[in-house]
């Protein structure tokens, strides 16, 4: 296992950002970077074993800066949509920024997606990893309290990329974080219409025209919305206004590490399997990709291009008490993990 750490380019007042390259035993590359505690590359096998890098993004730090739709990055402090841009907590309404229409989306306008994290490279067990840190101060983009994050990377001998998150807060708040690459197993030359989709989840929550869910837990069966037995992610979606953008309730309910998806893109043969500890998961087909972003090797990703699974508590969750809680507070610790292993079929 090796780990390699290089300059990666800095931000407009001259903060620096680092990017780190880790290498397992088998020729499995991840290359993250401070910005965002971001995903920049992974480069994985295909069935021939010709590798490719198989998340959007790009080749430099000024393409993120520029534009980027949270590629690759952590999200926080509250990742997916609060409505109105605003909760209550113990008796007191928070204000947030509305960054997505009339609601709030993934930590607001200067997210944990846009800032420098620290980062602490180290050797483990059964890889290597980077320990990113943070600190989310009292107020910052109106969260209450002040919060302490940790994110950490594993890249393992067995192909597997973990990542850990921690959080402790000196008041109560709301806490919601989750990874947001964009999956091509295609290496990023078609769309991803053609991947093969699985997930471990008999029920979604529907949403509003906002994208707000309703509050309902609804079947999935009999719907476009049916992931239980594989089915390729363009065969049904045109019956979805707009795309993939839901929440899924994962059939494990959170709190012990289960399956939560897995992908098979058939030309490749790459696989991805998902497995966490947290309630639900968002499928987001790329619905808003349009072309105008050119990425990695000059490849403008054009609708459909990427996807995302975001494993997390459930959308606007501060806002409908029947949904799990997303509170923190004082003395308590935000502990989740996340585990994607990649396979070859």
């Amino acid at each position: 296992m090796d780990i390699q750490r290089e300059p990666f380019g800095a931000l407009a007042d001259g903060t620096p950002v680092e990017a780190f390259l880790l290498t397992n035993a088998r020729g499995l590359k991840a290359k993250l970077m401070t910005y965002g505690a971001t995903l920049v590359s992974l480069e994985l096998p295909d069935r021939t074993g010709v590798f490719a890098d198989c998340v959007l993004g790009y080749e430099t730090l000024d393409g993120y800066l520029r534009s980027s739709p949270y590629f690759g990055s952590i999200v926080g402090r509250y990742g997916n949509r609060i409505a109105q841009g605003r909760f209550v907590l113990d008796g007191k309404v928070y204000t947030l920024a509305r960054n997505n229409g009339e609601n709030h989306l993934h930590g607001g306008i200067r997210g944990f997606d846009k800032v420098v994290w620290a980062a602490e490279p180290f050797k483990a067990e059964d890889g290597a990893g980077i320990k990113f840190t943070y600190l989310s101060r009292d107020g910052e983009e109106g969260y209450p309290g002040n919060l302490t994050v940790a994110v950490t990377y594993v890249l393992t001998d067995e192909d597997e990329l973990r990542i850990d998150y921690e959080a402790t807060t000196d008041k109560a708040t709301v806490v919601n974080l989750t990874h947001h690459s964009y999956w091509n197993f295609a290496g990023g030359v078609r769309d991803i219409l053609g991947h093969e989709l699985t997930l471990a989840a008999d029920r979604f929550t529907p949403v509003d025209e906002g994208l707000i869910p309703t509050g309902e837990l609804a079947p999935v069966a009999g719907t476009a919305m049916d992931f239980t037995a594989p089915a390729l992610i363009g065969a049904r979606i045109a019956e979805v206004k707009g795309g993939y953008d839901h929440n899924y309730v994962l059939k494990s309910g959170g709190g012990a590490m289960a399956l939560a998806a897995r992908v098979y893109e058939p030309g490749s043969g790459r696989v991805m399997e998902i497995a966490t500890d947290q309630p639900g998961i968002q499928f987001y087909s790329g619905n808003f990709l349009d072309g105008t972003i050119t990425g990695k090797a000059g490849q403008a990703y054009g609708k459909h291009w990427g996807f995302c699974l975001e494993t997390q508590h459930f959308p606007d969750s501060p806002n409908k008490p029947d949904f799990p809680t997303t509170v923190l507070t004082p003395g308590r610790i935000y502990k989740t993990r996340t585990v994607h292993k990649f396979l070859v079929k």
